[in-house]
Order: structure tokens, then C-alpha cells, then sequence
């Protein structure tokens, strides 16, 4: 019998080890990760949508704010909405305050107050506490914290309860901690609630379950013993007890999570720093996986963005070796649940792509959640970086201002990764394969074509000004080589009629081109300076809206401006985050009346409360007609990629020029399917007809 019971056993022992290790690889394989808490600002459609997509691995649903009927329904609701797992966290062995009349009471210094034993919702005068019967084993003297701030001391024992006198005056909320400081009050593991709670998690396949105030490896197993075998454990370290019986805990746990709040009632908060990092030291030689949790981004629960020291601290509990990181009342009752999520997000991903932080690297382009730009990084030398640039004695090139356009797009930035106009390698492999040499998606040439007579040298720097003579780039020429004009049109625009407007353009120009690397002297002017941001200025701005997910909205046409529901929708079905909308305006022309039309439009829909508020962002991109319009679609799409657009609206039905071709564009981007924009189509694709699908989208060619 005895050796059955040490067979039981060590069977007992290698199974639950086997789940460790599991759960530890699949902790420490990943990237780091975030668990959020559920709760009256994220239990909805748009915020769970908006976390699960940044990564949260885990949905935290806390008992201690959940009604014992309504776990079921909670459960049902989360597990209909996403597959991201849940875990049900106990209210524990911990005293909490009851319901209070107001939400909340204050109480003064000497004020003497009652505890009852009967559960009633409280004042300032009397309160009770949770779990019932607990007044019972409260004794004269007792020296008790409640919530965060209030101290009272048990001065009489009463038929209805205790009466304590106040030592240190505050508010107290309904549920907070009560901690009595100088002993131990002996607890039941579980509540009442806790194990109706565990018995249904378990019957509607939760997996997961947090254990509040583990004091010691007993309190584990009558957890497990309640639910399924399957189901991983986190014990909560958050009390003296928990810290002295770390060892034993560990053992018998799947993980262990370190609720930094509650362990600063009982171990000074000047010590919490070094306890957190002795638990997590403990728990990576032990191979058990260890979450943080509390104060994270506290002050994100009111203020769209945290503290330095907020960030330092997670930055520094992640080198510390945490393997993911909880979020608390940040996302369940914080007012910018999304944004907590995603800073911490942003946070965890500048330390793993810094993770040799000592030898740190420092580009320009904001670090954010929002999709990278095209091949990685903005690239380009706008003026600033041009400041005291000497260009005496260079020899100068008087641009169009479609080509000076070309120049400040290249410099801002907005065409990255080109950092100057195309040599002939790359304009082969653009016109022939829609991609760089790099083999990034690219669909428009960029080149700068010259008179045969120019006779400019590789490696010489010129300056590139307007026809006045203003100087505005230098181009550091890095090839001169001639152009077939025949076959270039043909492979650009489909065609060598001279009447497509296109194809007349660049017949017009040189035979030669000039390829080389463009710095810009200063800006290049334009009416719409107003609206135009940078893409390292837009990105600011989406980052400071704690925007990730953004659709690009361009408008073609005065008439278009922002009529039609087609971005509100873009907004609802995609749980977008906002809007970019951008007129598309060119160089000086007699159309400008029509894009001063576009602009008042847009205001005027955004002034009257057409949009929601704080989801939109009005911008402009100066650009140029250059009459291939599957090319062209592409490439706005890739500069709108570049402003910080995740999702790009193809306006096939504002552009007239665009409503027959909306197979042809789907084709177009499928065939690019490494493009990182999604682009949003206004009708679904199985009522498009299938004639392009059937093409091999390898041999698409956009140029037509």
C-alpha cells in the first residue's frame, strides 16, 4: 500500500512538473507577455477586439469585482468575441470592505466608527466586511489598514461587531484591502464565491486560474483539486506568508505572479523593488514562468499617457527577467484601456528589439505600435538635417514642380526606403517585377529625367532648384545612363500613344536620367502647408491619440470630400483606432478652387459632428496625376503605409477612373501580398468578378 501511495505520488509529481515546463516554454519561447483585466471599460466588442489584437495572451476576469451569478455570463461573453484564453483570479484569503452606501466614504482622524458582522451597505459610521464572519475574529487592539491610506485600531468588542477608533483619516472604497497588521486571521484558501466560481470555469473549459494570497503549498492544492487537470495555476504572491513559503508555493504551482499592491500592505514600499527582483531571480533558477502585475500604467487610468518613471519600471521589470507583464484596473476600469495595453506593448517591444540595450542603436523613425514603414524605417534628409550646407561653386538643375514634389516626398521621408531617384537596376526590376532590388513591393518609377546634353559626372553633387532659380535639394549623383523611351512607356503605362497624358509626360522630359541620393536645402513650398505632416510628424501625432490601428482615407475629388459612410464603417467593422484623411492635392493649377472645396468639405463634416470625436485626423498629400492608375493606387497605399496607415480605403467608388478597375486592384495588391497595408474595398470580393483572380497574379502587370 505504501509503495502504491509513493508511485501515486511521484506520478502526481512528474505530470504536474511536465506542465511547468510546458507552460514555461511556451512562457519564455514567445515574446514577452501581457495579461489584461476585463472589467466595465473593456468588457466590449471594440476593446477586446483592440487587445487581442496587440497581443494580450491572457483575459483576466477578477472575482473579487465579479458577482458569483455572473461568471457564466461573463465567461460566455469573452469566450464568444476571441480565443484568447481566460483565467479566473480568486478573491482569496484576503478581508475586503463591503458594499458602501456612496461608492466610497471618508473618515477623520479620532472619528470612532463600527464594524458589523452583518453584511449592510456601509457609511462612514458603520461598514462591513468580507468574508462574512470575519468581524468574529477580529480582537481588541488589532491595529488595522483599510484601502490604502486609513489606519484604525480595535478599541470594543460589541453584540453587532467591533468598534475601532481612526489613527490615520482617508477614504475608504467598497472592496478595498483590509489588512491587520500584527498577526495572522486564518482564512480559507477559497471563498464561497471562489469555488462556485471554479466549478463553473471549469464545466465551460477556463484552463487558467489565478490564486490570490497563496500563503502556503496547501492553499494550491485545494485549488487543483477543483478543477481540471489540465489547468495551470498562478499563485499570487502577495503577502508575508506567500514570501516566506516562496519554495514550497513554487513547487507546487505552474507560475507565479507578483501583485506588487497588495504585498506593499505588509512589506514597505521601499522594498517592493528589491523583493520583486529576489521572486523573479528565484523563480528563473527554479524554471517556473513569473508575471508582475499592478501600477504598471496606473497613471493611464486617467491620463492618455504614463510616466517616465511608469515606463522606466516596466522597461526594468522586463530586464529583470519577468516573463509578461498584468494589467489591472488600467484596462478594467481605466479610461484608456486600449492605450494601456498598447504602451506597454511599445515598451516590450523597444526592450526585444534592444535587448543588447548597452550597445543600443537610435534611428529616427517613433517607436510605436503602429505598422513599421515601408522596408523597416523612414529614411530621407529633410532640411533640418541640412543646416549650414554649403553649395557654393555646384552646379545647379532647374526642376518642373512635379519633380520638386518627387524631391520633398523623398526627403520627408515619404517614399522610404528611396533615399533619391531610381538608377537603371532599380527602374528595371519596378517596371518588370513591381519590386525594388531589395524585393520590397514597389509599383511607381521614380526618376529623374535630363537633356542628353547635360553632362553631369558620377559623384558630383549638384542643386536642384525651381525654375526661379531657388535652391531647395542637392542630388549626389550616383548614375547618369540613357533611357529606351519607347520601352519605358510601354512598361510604365501599357501604351506608347503619345495622346495618354502619361506617356506624353515622359516623352517630354530627357532622354537620360539621373540617379543619386537627394538631401533637401529647405521646404518646397506649397498652399496646403497647413495640413501637410511628415511622416515622422504624423506617426507623433497617431502615437500621442494612442492610435495603432489607423485607415488611410484619401480624397480625390471636391465633390468626394468626406460624404458617404465608407470610413464611419471602416471605423466600426475594422475596431479601428481612427482616421487619416488626406486630400490629394499637386503643384499650383486652376483646379486649386476645387481643392479648397476638398479642404471646407472636410472641415465641415468634421466640424459638425459628422465624425466621433478625436478619430479623425485632416492631413494633405502633395502630390501629382501620373495617369497608371493601378501603379498609382499602390503607391499611395505605400506612403499612406509610411504616415503610420495600417489600413489604406482604395476609393474605387469616389474615382470615377477607378470604379472599373476594382478587380484589377485586388488582383494587384493579392499579388503583393507582402505589402504590410491592408487595403478596404467597397464591396466584398466574391461580388467582384472573377477573370483577374484566374490570371497568374506573378505576371499581373499594374502598367496597363
Amino acid at each position: 500500500m505504501q509503495s502504491e501511495l509513493v508511485t501515486a505520488r511521484e506520478d502526481h509529481l512528474i505530470q504536474r512538473t511536465s506542465k511547468r515546463l510546458s507552460f514555461l516554454a511556451e512562457a519564455r519561447s514567445m515574446k514577452k507577455e501581457i495579461w489584461s483585466t476585463l472589467g466595465p471599460s473593456s468588457m466590449n466588442d471594440h476593446v477586446i477586439t483592440r487587445l487581442a489584437e496587440l497581443g494580450v495572451s491572457l483575459f483576466r476576469i477578477n472575482l473579487s469585482h465579479t458577482r458569483a451569478e455572473d461568471v457564466a455570463q461573463v465567461v460566455q461573453f469573452i469566450q464568444a468575441r476571441t480565443d484568447v484564453p481566460i483565467c479566473l483570479d480568486t478573491e482569496g484569503a484576503q478581508v475586503r470592505t463591503s458594499i458602501l452606501q456612496a461608492g466610497s466614504v471618508s473618515v477623520r482622524e479620532n472619528h470612532t466608527m463600527r464594524l458589523s458582522r452583518d453584511q449592510l451597505a456601509g457609511d462612514a459610521n458603520c461598514m462591513s466586511l468580507y468574508p462574512p464572519g470575519v468581524v468574529d475574529l477580529l480582537v481588541v487592539g488589532d491595529l488595522i489598514r483599510i484601502d490604502a491610506d486609513v489606519l484604525v485600531r480595535v478599541v470594543a468588542r460589541e453584540a453587532e461587531g467591533v468598534v475601532v477608533r481612526v489613527l490615520n483619516g482617508g477614504t475608504i472604497g467598497q472592496s478595498k484591502a483590509v489588512t491587520v497588521l500584527e498577526r495572522e486571521i486564518p482564512l480559507s484558501p477559497l471563498t464561497e464565491k471562489d469555488r462556485q466560481a471554479l466549478v463553473i470555469g471549469t464545466e465551460m473549459g477556463v484552463r487558467h486560474v489565478a490564486l490570490s494570497f497563496a500563503n502556503r503549498a496547501s492553499d494550491v492544492d485545494a485549488v487543483r483539486a477543483l478543477t481540471h487537470e489540465s489547468t495551470k495555476i498562478v499563485s499570487k504572491i502577495e503577502c508575508l506568508n506567500g514570501l516566506a513559503n516562496l519554495p514550497e508555493i513554487a513547487d507546487q504551482s505552474d507560475a507565479l505572479l507578483i501583485d506588487r499592491g497588495d504585498l506593499s500592505r505588509q512589506v514597505n514600499i521601499e522594498r517592493i523593488p528589491i523583493v520583486q527582483k529576489e521572486i523573479i531571480r528565484y523563480a528563473r533558477d527554479a524554471d517556473i514562468p513569473v508575471y508582475v502585475a499592478t501600477n504598471l500604467m496606473e497613471s493611464m487610468i486617467t491620463a492618455p499617457t504614463p510616466t517616465r518613471a511608469e515606463v522606466n519600471d516596466v522597461f526594468n521589470t522586463l530586464v529583470d527577467g519577468a516573463d509578461g507583464l498584468v494589467l489591472a484596473a488600467e484596462t478594467a476600469v481605466g479610461d484608456y484601456p486600449v492605450g494601456a495595453a498598447m504602451m506597454v506593448r511599445r515598451v516590450i517591444n523597444e526592450y526585444e528589439q534592444t535587448s543588447r540595450w548597452k550597445r543600443v542603436r537610435f534611428s529616427g523613425t517613433p517607436l510605436s505600435s503602429l505598422v513599421e514603414p515601408h522596408g523597416g524605417m523612414l529614411v530621407g534628409r529633410g532640411p533640418r538635417d541640412a543646416s549650414g550646407v554649403s553649395v557654393a561653386g555646384l552646379r545647379r538643375l532647374a526642376l518642373s514642380p512635379a519633380e520638386l514634389l518627387d524631391c520633398a516626398q523623398i526627403g520627408s521621408g515619404l517614399c522610404s526606403p528611396l533615399t533619391g531617384f531610381m538608377g537603371r537596376d532599380e527602374l528595371d526590376s519596378v517596371l518588370r517585377r513591381n519590386r525594388l532590388l531589395s524585393d520590397l513591393p514597389w509599383t511607381m518609377p521614380l526618376i529623374l529625367q535630363v537633356d542628353r546634353s547635360e553632362q553631369f559626372s558620377v559623384g558630383e553633387k549638384i542643386v536642384l532648384t525651381d525654375q526661379a532659380g531657388h535652391e531647395y535639394a542637392t542630388l549626389c549623383v550616383s548614375d547618369l545612363y540613357p533611357l529606351d523611351l519607347d520601352e519605358l512607356v510601354t512598361n510604365w503605362f501599357g501604351t506608347t500613344l503619345s495622346s495618354h497624358p502619361g506617356v506624353a509626360a515622359v516623352l517630354g522630359r530627357g532622354d537620360y536620367a539621373l540617379a543619386g541620393e537627394v538631401e533637401l536645402l529647405a521646404p518646397v513650398p506649397s498652399a496646403y502647408e497647413a495640413y501637410e505632416l511628415t511622416p515622422n510628424q504624423a506617426r507623433m501625432v497617431f502615437g500621442q491619440k494612442g492610435w495603432a490601428k489607423v485607415v488611410g482615407v484619401p480624397i480625390y475629388s471636391a465633390p468626394q470630400g468626406l460624404k458617404g459612410d465608407r470610413p464611419l464603417q471602416a471605423l466600426a467593422d475594422l475596431q479601428a483606432d481612427g482616421v487619416y484623411v488626406s486630400p490629394i492635392v499637386g503643384p499650383p493649377s486652376g483646379n486649386d478652387v476645387f481643392v479648397d472645396l476638398m479642404f471646407k468639405s472636410c472641415q465641415l463634416a468634421l466640424a459638425t459632428g459628422s465624425y466621433p470625436r478625436h478619430k479623425v485626423v485632416l492631413g494633405a498629400l502633395s502630390t501629382y496625376r501620373r495617369h497608371c492608375p493601378l501603379r498609382e493606387v499602390i503607391f499611395d497605399a505605400i506612403r499612406f503605409k509610411n504616415l503610420g496607415c495600417s489600413h489604406f480605403l482604395v476609393p474605387t467608388n469616389e474615382n470615377p477612373e477607378l470604379q472599373d478597375l476594382e478587380a484589377d486592384l485586388r488582383s494587384a495588391f493579392k499579388a503583393l501580398d507582402d505589402l504590410r497595408i491592408t487595403p478596404i474595398f467597397s464591396a466584398p470580393a466574391e461580388s467582384v468578378t472573377q477573370e483577374t483572380e484566374a490570371a497568374p497574379e506573378a505576371e499581373l502587370a499594374i502598367g496597363t
